[in-house]
């Protein structure tokens, strides 16, 4: 009942807005470009997210105060123990079992480990890789371009993030129905965190590249090492020694050499330019936050999958209810059906994005996101070079340089980790016989 007063507020704010430009004398061509301006959409979608959040987070605290969890009872009370309490006295007896799955996972004597690495490496370069190049043709070309038509663009960037989602959701989903997963332990209300920024940090993504280029958008991604390892110490509490600072730094040198090195000259204007990095440090930001909650929800006893099955299921909630109160959602659909190369593009973006997120949160779960975000710092390098193979661009001795920074900056991570490990090693051997006495 509280929900249809905001709802019918979101619905007819359009229509106040244009109201009240009318009579002000406000043309409608700049009434359509202010509405469609970045800003304005991304309140748009926030307001949206609210009118699930707000209610949520009331339900929550009043579900707490009660103590539902020691006085309640009935058909919804296992539903409403599993969203809002979970089982968090057997995940914090579960932690140790995480903990030693975790130093299993990373322990360097066995080249299971090495092999894994490269598996979820492998896998995160093709997909984002295809990921990469769709993204740039849905948001940056037209549809149905003639001779008489110059065609249409495809607008509404939360609609793509609802299609990547509601995909990765379906095949998690089945993923948990046909196998065998640990028992949940995590708060089912503590997914929308990462969800609400997985969602906005996609939305950005997708919205960038309307006001910038392409290599200014992986230049930026490139150097986001730094903030991710900064969100660590801030959510996680981590702590990283001098030498993953140092190689963080050279990594975002390096592929920022190659990348500025290959830029294509265009200079849009100041203004558009200032959008587009407004809007990529909020990717940075919202991306850096959604890897370390990740990470640190892994405490619980929870697969990998399961992760991306609570992830997305609060982002198809999130995105669902936005576009249908903007009535964008079946606007979306009908320039699906006026454009089918539209509706291939969409469903490979969604097919590239749902297999993504299970390597990423596979390498998290088993790595860490300071790993994962270089092997995402690496896939920026490889889209280039690959360019520069099948185009036929050249690289320069600048952009060369840079590329040679990135190795040996990976070579002295890899080399200054052996070293720790073995140290580490040896101290607890030489401690061994004292132990014993």
């Amino acid at each position: 009942m509280m929900e249809a007063p905001a709802s019918s507020f979101y619905l007819l704010l359009p229509l106040m807005v244009s109201a009240v430009s009318s009579d002000a004398g406000i043309p409608s061509v700049v009434l359509d470009s202010w509405t469609d301006f970045w800003l304005f959409r991304f309140f748009y979608n926030i307001a949206g997210y609210a009118t699930i959040v707000i209610p949520g987070f009331l339900l929550i605290q009043y579900f707490r105060r009660r103590d539902y969890l020691e006085t309640g009872h009935g058909i919804c009370f296992p539903l409403v123990k599993s969203c809002v309490f979970g089982s968090e006295l057997k995940s914090l007896h579960s932690e140790d079992a995480s903990s030693s799955a975790r130093n299993e996972a990373t322990d360097p004597s066995t080249a299971r480990q090495v092999l894994r690495l490269l598996f979820c490496a492998a896998g995160l370069q093709v997909s984002y890789l295809t990921w990469g190049v769709l993204q740039e043709r849905v948001m940056t070309r037209t549809y149905g371009a003639t001779d008489s038509s110059p065609g249409e663009k495809f607008k509404d960037s939360q609609f793509l993030v609802f299609m990547n989602r509601i995909l990765a959701f379906t095949v998690a989903g089945l993923y948990c129905a046909v196998s065998k997963q640990p028992r949940h332990g995590a708060p089912m209300y503590k997914y929308s965190f990462a969800s609400l920024s997985n969602i906005l940090s996609s939305w950005c993504q997708y919205e960038a590249l309307k006001f910038i280029s392409f290599p200014t958008q992986v230049l930026a991604k490139a150097s986001k090492v730094i903030p991710v390892m900064l969100m660590g110490k801030l959510v996680s509490s981590k702590s990283y020694e001098y030498w993953e600072y140092l190689t963080a730094v050279l990594i975002s040198i390096g592929v920022s050499m190659f990348l500025l090195s290959n830029s294509t000259g265009k200079h849009p204007s100041t203004v558009t330019t200032f959008s587009g990095l407004v809007i990529l440090a909020g990717y940075i930001v919202f991306d850096s936050f959604t890897s370390n909650w990740q990470d640190s929800l892994f405490k619980y006893k929870m697969s990998s999958v399961q992760m991306m099955f609570g992830v997305n299921l609060f982002s198809c909630l999130f995105t669902m209810g936005s576009l249908l109160e903007q009535g964008a959602l079946f606007e979306s659909v009908r320039f699906m059906a006026r454009h089918p190369e539209f509706a291939v593009h969409a469903a490979l973006l969604s097919v590239c994005s749902a297999f993504g997120q299970l390597f990423i949160f596979y390498t998290i779960n088993r790595f860490g996101a300071a790993v994962f975000t270089i092997i995402m710092t690496l896939r920026q390098a490889f889209a280039i070079l690959l360019s520069c193979l099948i185009y036929g661009h050249a690289v320069s001795l600048v952009g060369g340089l840079g590329v040679a920074v990135v190795f040996l900056a990976l070579f002295l991570r890899v080399y200054a980790r052996s070293r720790m490990k073995k140290r580490s090693r040896k101290a607890v051997l030489s401690e061994a016989p004292v132990q014993k006495v």
